[in-house]
């Protein structure tokens, strides 16, 4: 299985306009990130957790030609605003995008796309097929997954867990039935948002923390924000097992 970071960043304190940040200025092609998604393709399936705004420019530059299933985690735009891009694999493909969500997800895509599901459509527009995620066991294109259900505040998100490989983003809390979904892992993904508290992330050290007590082989940090500060000199910082995950950073299990 091969997991490539599609992007590792966050509209959260994210900087726009004269920002007078350090990390808006950085050389390192580490600190550019794009809104979180990961690409997954194992047993010659490919998958995509999550179509931010910025999916098309990551689909291009990871020359993705195949795509047969988007998974998503949660409903909130910087996780979905990219899915009317999908239409280019119905073409390349020649066949309707398996998706998958919750069903509040599914209920906040067809609010926000209702051209997809009218009963005139315009040419041209994506072709879907829905599927339901509970927080149980499922299998898409004959590859298991297993939901694990943390805490956005309030907003239950859907992490996930396929083999040895486990990514939650987009959390604050992880109840201790659900933590038993990710132990034993060999590669866990992390939101660390930054430093200072948040209402509905991690910080960095609460993130650390979890690590220490679910202990993976190896951690790599995403859904970075601006305020974290430069990949480098985080990275400094962290213990030889955790990593800051970086937009293109491919790994292998």
């Amino acid at each position: 299985m091969q997991i490539t970071f599609l992007g590792t960043g966050t509209s959260q304190g994210v900087p726009i306009i004269a920002c007078p940040c350090n990390v808006c200025a950085s050389t390192d092609s580490h600190d550019k990130r794009l809104r979180t998604s990961i690409l997954i393709e194992t047993n010659n399936k490919t998958f995509v957790i999550d179509t931010g705004p910025d999916f098309r420019q990551q689909m291009l530059r990871e020359n993705v030609k195949q795509m047969d299933a988007i998974i998503f985690t949660h409903e909130h735009k910087d996780h979905t605003a990219g899915f009317d891009d999908i239409r280019a694999f119905n073409f390349v493909n020649k066949k309707k995008m398996e998706v998958y969500a919750s069903a509040r997800v599914q209920e906040a895509i067809r609010r926000e796309y209702p051209y997809i599901f009218s009963d005139s459509k315009y040419p041209g527009i994506p072709e879907i097929n829905l599927h339901l995620i509970e927080n149980k066991k499922l299998s898409i294109e004959g590859v298991d997954i297993l939901p694990v259900e943390v805490m956005h505040y309030k907003l239950p998100v859907f992490g996930f867990r396929i083999g040895d490989f486990s990514y939650i983003t987009d959390a604050n809390y992880i109840s201790d039935t659900e933590k038993e979904k990710i132990k034993n892992s060999k590669v866990l993904v992390l939101n660390a948002l930054r430093r200072e508290p948040h209402i509905s992330h991690f910080t960095l050290q609460e993130a650390i923390d979890l690590v220490n007590e679910l202990k993976p082989e190896k951690a790599y940090f995403t859904h970075i924000s601006h305020q974290l500060g430069l990949h480098a000199e985080v990275q400094k910082e962290l213990p030889e097992n955790i990593k800051i995950a970086y937009d293109g950073l491919k790994i292998t299990l």
